[in-house]
């Protein structure tokens, strides 16, 4: 039973080893000629190795809940190097150094500008989980 107990203990501990996190700071892009700078969780969960997660603060929702978008990894990877995505989730590189993802929903369309290389980095950690856990 001890046995037993310290595998799935040692399971479990893997697993969240392998879950990533990022903070990073995005910017809305509007009409307004001032980029408002937002702050944003990129996350992945190794029980979902196909899918990326962007959270938005709670604060930005009128609801005042945080809002989570769940995507395919490989859409963002794609979407850094030329536009892709039809649906919900639109992803695109502005220039070097700069990538845009567009968000829509019934409520209307929200356009955000991430730094590439901070998203470079997210999925590089999310790669080395996927390896981890194979």
């Amino acid at each position: 039973m001890a046995a037993a107990t310290a595998v799935a203990t040692a399971v479990a501990t893997a697993v969240a080893v392998a879950a990533v996190e990022d903070r990073v700071t995005a910017r809305v892009i509007s009409d307004d000629p001032l980029y408002r700078k937002i702050p944003v969780a990129l996350r992945f969960a190794p029980a979902e190795p196909l899918a990326v997660r962007i959270v938005f603060p709670a604060g930005l929702s009128p609801e005042g809940t945080e809002n989570e978008w769940v995507f395919p990894r490989a859409l963002l990877e794609a979407g850094l190097q030329a536009p892709t995505g039809t649906g919900d989730v639109r992803i695109w590189p502005c220039g070097r150094v700069q990538a845009v993802v567009e968000f829509h929903s019934p409520e209307g369309v929200a356009v955000i500008q991430f730094d590439i290389a901070a998203l470079r980095r997210f999925l590089r950690r999310t790669n080395a989980a996927v390896t981890r856990q194979a």
